[in-house]
């Protein structure tokens, strides 16, 4: 075979390899998230997103993760589609785990201070190290618990007013004791929204997160 014959079919050879390369099929592209569990009437939807894996709750925490320790984060979502601003009782928040035989268990939210502590000091605060000569007044100082909360406060859904047309969003916490299986038979219970300034209460809002 002369050089030239050969490369010619060297030639042939790589452009049809090129070729199928070429027309391989591209790669599938991840599909569009799954809408988040929500309640939406009277002009306002509450809607919640879950995080109950540890790798994708140490992403968005990091150090301050709160999932090892049994705590469930729940970012929630507050959009209101009404032309005046709506007040939400923080404080009556709940998640309302609901267990077999129609049982229902209500569970209040920590604060940060709670959940940073509770990172902290996964088995228990320590007692106060007390000083070889007191002087003053113990200030119960927790350096690793401050720094954690400075970490997960900016996180955290702190505001109780929904501007017209506008929305609010942050996490609340909750413990479940080490069991994040609680959270498929849970749901977010608001009960306690009202208009601004008529104070005329909405009906309740309940965002169920899996199999209730």
């Amino acid at each position: 075979m002369t050089r030239k014959a050969t490369w010619v079919l060297i030639l042939v050879f790589v452009g049809g390899a090129a070729f199928g390369q070429s027309n391989s099929a591209p790669a599938r592209p991840a599909g569009p998230a799954a809408p988040l569990p929500r309640d939406r009437h009277e002009g306002l939807t509450v809607s919640a997103d879950v995080y109950t894996e540890r790798d994708r709750a140490k992403e968005k925490f990091g150090k301050a993760n709160p999932v090892p320790v049994g705590i469930l984060p729940v970012e929630v979502f507050l959009t209101n589609e009404t032309p005046q601003p709506l007040r939400v009782d923080m404080d009556t928040i709940q998640l309302e785990v609901h267990l077999e035989g129609g049982r229902q268990e209500g569970v209040d939210w920590l604060t940060i201070r709670e959940v940073a502590r509770a990172i902290a000091h996964p088995r228990g605060p320590s007692a106060p190290r007390q000083p070889r000569f007191p002087i003053g007044v113990q200030t119960g100082a927790d350096k690793k618990a401050d720094e954690l909360s400075e970490i997960l406060r900016p996180f955290a859904l702190d505001a109780d007013v929904i501007p017209p047309l506008g929305k609010i969003h942050g996490f609340l916490f909750f413990d479940l004791s080490h069991d994040m299986s609680l959270a498929d038979h849970s749901s977010l219970y608001v009960p306690n929204v009202t208009t601004i300034p008529a104070n005329k209460p909405l009906m309740f809002f309940e965002v169920p997160f899996g199999n209730i």
